[in-house]
């Protein structure tokens, strides 16, 4: 099967989308020339498994620049937007993503990206990677290495490694300076509450957000909020980020104590069961709950209908749930990433830098093949002072360097 899209039809709209991208991301631009320079990909596949909207699709196409062979999925069931995959799928290239697919049908795409035999894979919470070993233990000797996007993704690898299970090296893109502190901080803040307001239709100033999780996700959203009104509590388990937050201006408090007090909930943990059923029984009437980590299980929707009296369809993407006590709960997007899910996820500037480093990293792999000795690998220095000064750069912004004088000083 050469692809698995909903509509080729749809294509003209998904173009539309790439087309707007495209001329807000000067980074990948540049690097697509360079790509299509030096082929750093001639006769490689590529598998790819992340979020397939539109600053997705142009890492695509900068990696297909590249000589790559593209097999292109979806990491989540409602964040593919099918006029995009589509208009990837006009472009000739391997498409394997469908909105609203059935986790039967995610996994089976999944599946379609990987028995080509890729030769780098590109993962975005470790689905793609934890498959290949578990099912397709005869395709790791072809892998030359993978790049990994997320915190919840390169948490899995890390139990993998531990394990001795991981195979083959993958790059730490998460990690990397110019991903985690822009991507993770300022994106996510920003589309988390493009994703919330959009929903809603509700003001956020005035109302009480408890936000789970305080790492550069869990700060992004609480400076946002602040921003827009709201009293921020936050909730954590690292008694060092609930220091930060407390320093930072914010109430923090264990989750059950803040179920009474939210009106907005947003998890950012990258764990499961962080709102339980005792803390929907301890919240307000109205209240409403998202999620902003990899998988849809930091809000404990399952249970929530289980013990719901009655459920609706409370709006588009907002489901109601009526509980024994009268007081009715709201999720959005059946608890899965809201920016994406309910949003076009993160802003296109932002996505520059993260899916740069993606490309980078890629190539440093295609470089180094069968000479990287280690299977967790940050990503190397230089790599992230290409993208700061590219960024920098675009902007219009230099700066000072250090004389001989100064470096020595220094470092040596």
């Amino acid at each position: 099967m050469e692809n698995h899209i909903r509509d080729i039809n749809l294509w003209e709209s998904g173009e539309l989308k790439l087309s707007w991208v495209r001329s807000h991301m000067p980074l990948l631009e540049g690097i697509e020339k360079d790509f299509a320079e030096s082929k750093p990909f001639k006769g490689l596949k590529i598998a790819l498994s992340v979020h397939l909207e539109a600053k997705t699709a142009h890492l695509c196409e900068v990696m297909a620049a590249g000589g790559a062979d593209m097999y292109i999925t979806g990491s989540n069931p409602l964040s593919t937007q099918d006029d995009v995959a589509a208009a990837l799928s006009h472009e000739g290239l391997h498409v394997f993503a469908i909105h609203g697919a059935t986790e039967q049908e995610y996994m089976d795409d999944i599946r379609s990206v990987l028995r080509v035999g890729p030769n780098i894979i590109i993962d975005d919470g470790g689905d793609l990677v934890t498959t290949l070993h578990n099912e397709f233990p005869e395709l790791v000797p072809g892998v030359i290495g993978g790049c990994e996007e997320t915190t919840t993704g390169i948490l899995r690898l890390k139990a993998m490694a531990a394990a001795g299970r991981l195979k083959f090296p993958m790059m730490l893109v998460n990690d990397a300076d110019c991903k985690h502190l822009f991507d993770n901080r300022y994106g996510t803040g920003q589309s988390v509450w493009d994703g919330i307001n959009r929903t809603t239709n509700l003001i956020v100033a005035g109302k009480n957000v408890v936000v789970a999780g305080y790492g550069w996700c869990g700060k992004g959203v609480a400076m946002r909020a602040k921003g827009l009104g709201a009293e921020i509590i936050v909730t954590e388990v690292d008694p060092v980020k609930a220091m930060e937050a407390v320093m930072d201006g914010f109430k923090v408090m264990p989750m059950l104590e803040a179920a009474a007090l939210g009106d907005i909930f947003v998890t950012v943990t990258g764990c499961k069961d962080v709102i339980t059923p005792e803390c929907f029984l301890r919240m307000k009437d109205g209240a409403i709950c998202c999620n902003a980590g990899h998988f849809d299980v930091e809000v404990a929707v399952a249970d929530l209908r289980k013990m719901a009296v009655s459920h609706r369809r409370a709006r588009n993407n907002i489901e109601a749930y009526k509980l024994e006590n009268g007081r009715t709960v709201y999720i959005i997007a059946e608890g899965r990433l809201v920016n994406l899910a309910a949003g076009d996820g993160h802003p296109a500037e932002i996505m520059d830098m993260s899916f740069a480093i993606q490309a980078l990293s890629a190539r440093y792999l295609a470089d180094h093949r069968g000479t990287i000795g280690s299977v967790l690998n940050q990503v190397p220095a230089e790599i992230d002072r290409e993208v700061a000064l590219r960024k920098l750069k675009d902007w219009g912004v230099s700066i000072d360097t250090l004389s001989a004088e100064q470096y020595n000083y220094l470092y040596k």
